[in-house]
């Protein structure tokens, strides 16, 4: 506090400081604002500043001489202050307030110090809570909620705590338990489809790939198609099995549980990049590559890659019951992933990951799009390819790259819950996507598959002897 003083000249740090002597006996009132800083409180000012009630009960502990009252007002914005780790929720107006009095703590008061932070109607996906800086939380601190009271208002909310500190007032992005039960019931119907869809798109490969006569990229492409299928197919039957058995299973059980959903993951998004890769090598790379047992070396990526990560993160004891709770720790589901305590591992293997994949099959997207446009222009492609047709066939390669997962980084921090639902649908959809998409792209109803994607990489070998 005494280094804070220093620069009270700081924009954005405003100090209250009232000697108060033992005497009080009443409570004392104090007005606090981002703008305009605390005051002595003389009028009632609804709805535009916040308000501090300390009771007598601080003042009649302390010994018969005057303590001084400092009030601080902190906009943790322009100082780079009180920074949690992996914090998702939105601290209000980016206002802290300090409060102290004399030079000892003050703890476990019977009535508590009110703090009413003022603001407008929220929406229902937000939930205040009330809390305060604790230096002990984690390596740097961290906000904690333990001893305060949060009650919420359609134009504030008043905080209660039984102690004094530095405190604030958090917008968490929070799901209603009737929306995760929702939310729920539409993952897991639509798990179900996929995984029935995923077995019709693994048959009908292997089917056109014995049945008929294709080339070797085609075959090689139809091997992969199975393997992201595959993997499509564990990770939905892993997520059903998750949700059915967590919570009531034994702790090593949920921990090799949660290891093998995100094993599965992981092989989802490996294969998700092979694809990427094998688009790469057909559009861009240039002609005379020729790589022996191709795809049983995609296949050691695919499904051994994933094992050595899962093998790092599980011996850091990483996995375990992960509890999906709101702010006022109603638990809304159990699930067998990775604990809080290990979310890095979270942030680096599945978000850093997959952000990497994405960004590098986009890429590889628009190369294609581009390419096959060129072609269309230049009258390479012959034949009339229907507007929806070629609109379906776009969709299917956007999902198979993965495009689908990237809206999971839409559902932090801001946002709503439709964006939820959309991301929930599309990929327990996922599979559907893709069976379609192959049986358009690849059936061959006639001798000549003029338009499809195949086509259009084999015309490309004799237009330009890019392969």
């Amino acid at each position: 506090l005494l280094q804070l003083g220093q620069h009270r000249w700081l924009a954005g740090l405003k100090t209250l400081l009232l000697n108060v002597s033992r005497a009080v006996t009443h409570d004392v009132l104090i007005t606090f604002s981002p703008t305009a800083g605390p005051s002595r409180l003389n009028t009632t000012e609804k709805g535009k500043a916040g308000k501090i009630h300390l009771p007598r009960e601080i003042f009649q502990s302390l010994s018969s001489q005057t303590v001084p009252v400092v009030v601080t007002v902190l906009n943790i914005q322009q100082f780079g202050m009180f920074k949690e780790v992996n914090q998702r929720a939105k601290v209000l107006d980016d206002t802290v307030v300090g409060i102290t009095v004399g030079e000892s703590s003050i703890l476990g008061l019977q009535d508590p110090v009110r703090l009413t932070f003022p603001h407008r109607e929220l929406p229902q996906s937000v939930t205040p809570q009330c809390v305060f800086w604790d230096p002990s939380k984690g390596q740097a601190g961290g906000w904690s909620s333990s001893g305060c009271v949060t009650q919420p208002g359609d134009k504030g909310t008043v905080c209660s705590c039984d102690h004094l500190t530095f405190f604030t007032l958090l917008l968490n992005q929070a799901l209603d338990g009737s929306t995760a039960k929702a939310l729920m019931a539409v993952a897991t119907a639509g798990c179900g489809v996929a995984m029935a869809f995923s077995i019709f798109t693994m048959a009908f490969c292997i089917f056109i790939r014995c049945r008929f006569r294709f080339e070797e990229t085609v075959r090689i492409n139809l091997g992969l198609h199975v393997n992201l299928v595959g993997s499509l197919f564990l990770l939905n039957l892993a997520f059903l099995l998750n949700s059915g058995l967590s919570g009531r299973t034994h702790p090593r059980t949920c921990g090799v549980l949660g290891g093998l959903t995100h094993y599965c993951l992981l092989c989802c998004f490996t294969w998700t990049a092979l694809e990427g890769c094998q688009l790469y090598l057909l559009f861009v790379k240039v002609l005379g590559i020729y790589i022996p047992h191709y795809l049983g070396k995609l296949c050691l990526v695919g499904w051994g890659f994933p094992v050595l990560v899962v093998g790092v993160a599980g011996g850091f004891g990483s996995y375990g019951e992960y509890s999906i709770q709101t702010t006022d720790h109603q638990v809304l589901a159990h699930l067998c992933w990775i604990t809080s305590k290990h979310l890095l591992v979270h942030y680096i293997t599945n978000c850093g990951y997959f952000g990497l994949i994405f960004l590098f099959n986009m890429a590889v997207f628009g190369v294609v799009t581009q390419k096959s446009c060129s072609l269309q222009g230049t009258g390479a492609v012959q034949g009339h390819r229907k507007p929806w047709k070629v609109a379906l066939v776009a969709a299917g390669l956007f999902c198979l790259l993965g495009a689908t997962w990237a809206l999971a980084f839409l559902t932090y921090g801001i946002s709503s819950t439709p964006v939820l639902y959309l991301f929930t649908i599309l990929n327990s959809l996922q599979g559907i996507f893709i069976f379609i998409w192959l049986v358009i792209l690849y059936y061959p109803k006639t001798k000549e598959t003029t338009g499809s994607l195949s086509y259009i990489i084999r015309h490309d070998k004799t237009t330009t002897g890019s392969q």
